[in-house]
């Protein structure tokens, strides 16, 4: 049973990445050795996830592909832009995430894959400085030359179809400015203006994406598109946008065991959560106004699923801190620690410890090989503007907080809005409710 209204996944699907660090290698790598029958994508919802559909004797369950018209791994083709200019197989190999047997098989196909010139800026990463950069003048240069890239990929590799996603570093915090941001026309202005104070160099990839009709992902927490005015360029275009920050460790843990307090009616006293990182990633979040865009991304999961305003005695007061420290000798392996200092019958205190010892890019890859699907597949179906479906996916969904819209963080929400989105795209009914 299909949506007549869904377009088929036909051709090659062009998927250009922005970074070629360790998430992009790792998770081009795998799709690699996956189409050569020499790994498995686990971790992908979009290869092992089964929704069911239909009710009583019409019940099934039916994986994503047999629902609606997913993009096969053989039809992927890959991009990336980088700083630095080292091929795909060389970044894999440099990232250290993977071990070398699991890269040779693909070393060929890696090889082949060469970053493009990036448009960067140094006072956004100041802990990054390759020389692969792009001589643009102005964040308006910096659009048209990224517009050109789109063209020539989609061109050269005969793609019916792009995504552009983010998977490169955290920039610093970029305040949503209203004179600037609150509209298409502003932010146009701004970029012709060459406003590097408001416009980051990842605003110029999104405009660029979008209006070359791809849709955008933002795997960072950067401001990027949850402003208006991309919002109404994605209508304009009739383009997805999704984001924001790939959920992998800590704030998956977070958004699936808080409602376990709250759906026991237990107290919060405290959330100390604390990481170790050494890879590039945890070298830029080490600069302080970097990390302020992690944090706010990583403190908003808690405050809309333990809500004070709904349950004043129990989460009317409670600390919540965020720490991420870099520390080189882990490079990929992230350790994550969560003190929870809970209370329960007659406020008596309780403690809960989680210490979640995982790899950052084994984590990542799946999350951005689901994105790119989903998100060609919403543009063939015809959904254009906020992916909301997508939130399960996201440290800090977007939402339109100009309206007053709350994100859905709880996790079994989000799986239940993404499970809804699948059904509806596939002509069955979206037949789950969230409370």
């Amino acid at each position: 049973m299909t949506n007549k209204t869904v377009k088929p996944a036909e051709g090659k699907l062009g998927i250009m990445v922005v970074g070629c660090g360790a998430v992009t290698t790792t998770f081009m790598t795998g799709v690699l050795m996956a189409r050569k029958g020499l790994a498995k994508p686990v971790g992908s919802m979009t290869q092992f996830d089964k929704i069911r559909v239909g009710r009583g004797a019409d019940k099934k369950y039916l994986k994503y592909d047999e629902i609606v018209p997913i993009s096969k791994l053989d039809d992927i083709v890959f991009g990336t832009w980088d700083v630095y200019p080292q091929n795909a197989y060389q970044a894999a190999m440099y990232a250290e995430v993977l071990k070398a047997k699991d890269i040779e098989p693909v070393r060929q196909e890696l090889e082949q894959i060469k970053p493009m010139k990036a448009c960067f800026d140094k006072n956004y990463a100041k802990r990054l400085d390759g020389d692969n950069v792009k001589d643009c003048k102005t964040r308006w240069e910096m659009v048209e030359a990224l517009r050109q890239d789109i063209r020539d990929f989609k061109e050269q590799n005969q793609c019916d179809r792009i995504v552009v996603a983010w998977a490169a570093s955290t920039e610093i915090y970029v305040p949503v400015n209203e004179k600037v941001h609150g509209s298409l026309a502003n932010l146009e202005e701004a970029m012709k203006a060459d406003d590097r104070e408001h416009i980051a160099p990842s605003m110029c990839y999104a405009y660029a994406a979008l209006v070359e009709g791809a849709p955008f992902i933002m795997g960072a927490p950067n401001t990027t598109v949850d402003i208006p005015a991309m919002w109404e360029l994605a209508e304009k275009t009739r383009m997805p946008i999704v984001g924001k920050d790939f959920k992998t460790g800590q704030t998956l843990v977070k958004s699936g065991f808080a409602p376990i307090i709250g759906t026991r009616c237990l107290g919060l006293n405290g959330w100390f959560s604390t990481n170790i990182l050494g890879n590039r990633d945890g070298l830029v979040l080490d600069e302080p106004q970097n990390f302020h865009t992690k944090e706010v991304s990583k403190l908003s999961t808690l405050e809309t699923i333990l809500k004070g305003e709904c349950q004043p005695e129990l989460y009317g007061d409670y600390y919540h801190k965020v720490r991420i420290n870099y520390y080189p000798p882990r490079n990929d392996n992230k350790e994550s620690w969560d003190n929870i200092d809970i209370f329960g019958w007659m406020g008596y205190p309780m403690q809960i410890k989680i210490n979640f010892l995982c790899r950052d890019s084994i984590l990542a890859a799946p999350v951005l090989l689901d994105l790119c699907l989903l998100s060609d597949l919403a543009a063939r179906a015809g959904k254009w503007g906020i992916q909301r479906f997508l939130s399960f996916f996201l440290k800090a969904p977007m939402h339109d907080y100009t309206k007053g819209e709350e994100a859905v963080n709880n996790l079994y929400q989000q799986y239940t809005m993404l499970k809804n989105a699948i059904r509806e795209m596939g002509g069955y009914e979206p037949d789950e409710e969230i409370d």
